[in-house]
């Protein structure tokens, strides 16, 4: 087995896991927004100014990933806050959002997530592996490319289809991000597809709604980060989903890192999908 079939057949599940129990307890002992709201002064690799339970978030992840390098793992990690970091190389790319949805997480204000997708490639489409843990709504999502998508170890249902109203809207569309300048900008394409939108705000969560067909689709309003994408729109595509990154030439095109590279659609039909390609193009 080479060096790469052996990184990606780690145990990153359990990595995950591990790693959630020691986010929660950074989380569990700063309750309050005025514990959460401390910034470290600095800036993170994808721009904004970085939270310390941010960047206490992404220690603990790491922690994992050193242990999982220490037992001869090789790959590179890319986290939102401090850019690239060498593991050993060799092909395999860790993607890491510690806490996508901070001022959520500052807030305590229901959906902010821990985010990890493995790769064998720059794009999203070489995304392996992906895992997606909902701190507010205590869900775990996880998903293996070709193998299927499962919340808190129930399969997700891959013929799961979508809910359009009478006049054949989208019953239920998730957007990201929620900046009121944005949703002007494209609320009259909005309108035309969309019965409802709901703004959770956190970019791996609302895809996760997708995957479950608790939404119809979903659209960011604004140029979207790698590291926000990666895990959720491989579980949205192993639940039977599509994404598309629509600024791109290829679909899958957009890259694991913390640029912001392109908006964001994914949905449960190929038709809606279009329609909400609609939406930012």
């Amino acid at each position: 087995m080479s060096a790469t079939q052996t990184a990606l057949s780690a145990d990153w599940l359990g990595a995950c896991r591990r790693a959630v129990v020691s986010v929660k307890a950074i989380l569990d002992a700063a309750p309050e927004t005025e514990q959460r709201a401390v910034y470290t002064g600095s800036r993170g690799a994808g721009g904004d100014r970085t939270l310390k339970i941010d960047s206490d978030a992404e220690a603990a992840i790491l922690e994992q990933l050193q242990g999982l390098h220490d037992r001869g793992l090789r790959f590179e990690a890319v986290s939102e806050e401090c850019g690239r970091l060498d593991f050993g190389g060799d092909g395999v790319r860790v993607i890491v959002d510690p806490i996508d949805g901070s001022l959520n997480a500052k807030r305590d204000a229901c959906h902010y997530a821990l985010s990890l997708a493995v790769a064998d490639g720059e794009t999203m489409a070489d995304v392996a592996f992906a895992f997606v843990h909902d701190f507010g709504a205590g869900e775990q999502w996880w998903a293996r490319r070709g193998a299927g998508a499962w919340l808190d170890g129930r399969r997700l249902d891959p013929g799961a289809g979508e809910r359009r109203t009478r006049e054949g809207l989208l019953e239920l569309v998730g957007i990201e991000s929620a900046d009121p300048r944005r949703v002007l900008a494209s609320i009259e394409p909005l309108m035309a597809c969309a019965h409802r939108l709901r703004a959770l705000g956190t970019i791996a969560a609302t895809l996760c709604q997708v995957a479950a067909a608790r939404y119809d689709g979903m659209v960011t309003l604004r140029r979207c980060r790698g590291v926000d994408a990666a895990a959720g729109q491989l579980i949205v595509r192993e639940a039977g989903g599509l994404v598309a990154f629509p600024d791109l030439q290829e679909p899958l095109a957009a890259p694991l890192d913390a640029a912001q590279g392109s908006h964001l659609v994914a949905a449960r039909t190929a038709e809606a999908l279009a329609q909400l390609r609609r939406v930012v193009t």
